[in-house]
């Protein structure tokens, strides 16, 4: 089939599919793998090893934390919601706040003890009021993250407790907060430094300390074990809503680990932008149908979706490829072509053109019925 080609230049941003990078910005980053990504399209910008698979000790959690939130935004519970501690925490490893079975706390609370002070106690009612059974809530951590497509990460326990067989990757990670991020919900729990629970008997610190010194932050976890290292996921936003998520992994110490997350997101905001494909209408004209009901069929960009490019770049040349035409049945949403945004030579985003509406197949009945109403006019 034969096919054109229509180009046009338009001031547009995109994605890099290429991270930047240079040696001297390696060398900063002292860890075992790192990333940074952009949270509404999970761009990824820069990284080193993010696909390796490594004990992440508590930023497990992360994951907890995303069903839980899914929870209350589903209605499962409210903040406001008494949960009831069961037998399943006595004897609880780790930071606790010393529950004890038949202690009563609010989803808040319990939120605010896993969030800050990283609770595995909290954390256990939490996953018994989600799905009846930390195995169960187990099992669905795993479900959420094959449906996310995290090939690189098994859940064990919803703790982060050390077992060989738990790994997780610095890209998953990401990902992990790239959706936590959109749970507003959870913003001013992982904003707290300090706070307290339990009618003001036990204090909860968070260990991420730029929770109180940043003030793009809003999320996510600092923690450390003797196999993990010194991990951190954090989250910066402006006041454009512009968010970059770092994560760092296996960095020699807590200053390390948590300045260099800093200095990741913060090399967003300086070198990157997001903004919205726009697509030209005159590029989106009707296309010829052979063989339907219908002589042509409206097209259009599938999802006007927000991209990231450098700061410096503005200009990008858009490539359509499409068909002459199409041959009848066509179905809305089918893919009949594609959009490309280039950089110069470098293809930066793509997105596919669909098919507006249905357009049937010509059939015999259609044809006489056609016939017999112009005759009747």
């Amino acid at each position: 089939m034969k096919r054109c080609l229509a180009v046009f230049t338009a001031l547009l941003t995109a994605v890099l599919i290429v991270p930047f990078r240079s040696a001297a910005a390696e060398k900063e980053i002292q860890a075992q793998a790192y990333i940074l990504a952009e949270a509404s399209t999970g761009t990824v910008l820069a990284g080193e090893n993010t696909d390796r698979e490594l004990n992440c000790a508590y930023l497990s959690k992360l994951m907890s934390l995303l069903l839980i939130a899914e929870d209350i935004e589903t209605g499962k519970f409210l903040l406001t919601t008494e949960l009831t501690a069961s037998q399943s925490v006595s004897g609880t490893q780790g930071a606790v706040i010393w529950l004890e079975p038949g202690d009563r706390l609010t989803v808040e609370e319990l939120l605010k003890a896993v969030i800050i002070g990283n609770a595995n106690d909290a954390m256990t009612v939490l996953a018994e009021a989600s799905e009846k059974s930390v195995e169960a809530f187990v099992s669905r951590m795993n479900s959420e993250a094959f449906d996310m497509g995290l090939r690189g990460t098994a859940f064990f326990s919803p703790y982060g407790y050390y077992d060989e067989r738990e790994h997780s990757t610095a890209r998953d990670i990401a990902e992990i907060c790239c959706k936590l991020a959109r749970y507003e919900t959870l913003r001013p729990y992982f904003r707290m430094w300090r706070d307290f629970v339990r009618e003001g008997r036990t204090e909860l610190v968070s260990e991420n300390t730029l929770s109180r010194t940043y003030d793009r932050h809003i999320g996510f976890k600092a923690c450390h074990s003797d196999a993990a290292g010194y991990c951190a996921a954090e989250g910066g936003m402006n006041g454009s809503g512009t968010c970059y998520i770092a994560v760092v992994l296996g960095a020699p110490d807590a200053e390390t680990s948590l300045s260099a997350a800093k200095k990741l997101v913060n090399r967003g905001f300086g070198e990157y932008k997001v903004t919205a494909t726009m697509f030209p209408d005159e590029m989106m004209k009707p296309m010829k149908v052979q063989g339907g009901t219908e002589q042509a069929v409206g097209i259009e960009l599938s999802g006007q979706r927000n991209i990231v490019v450098p700061r410096g770049v503005n200009e990008l040349a858009t490539v359509t490829v499409l068909p002459e035409h199409l041959t009848a049945p066509v179905k809305k949403g089918q893919k009949i072509g594609t959009a490309g945004f280039y950089s110069g030579r470098e293809l930066v985003c793509e997105a596919p053109i669909v098919a507006a509406e249905d357009v049937d197949e010509l059939s015999f009945a259609f044809i006489l019925r056609k016939t017999l109403l112009k005759l009747l006019k």
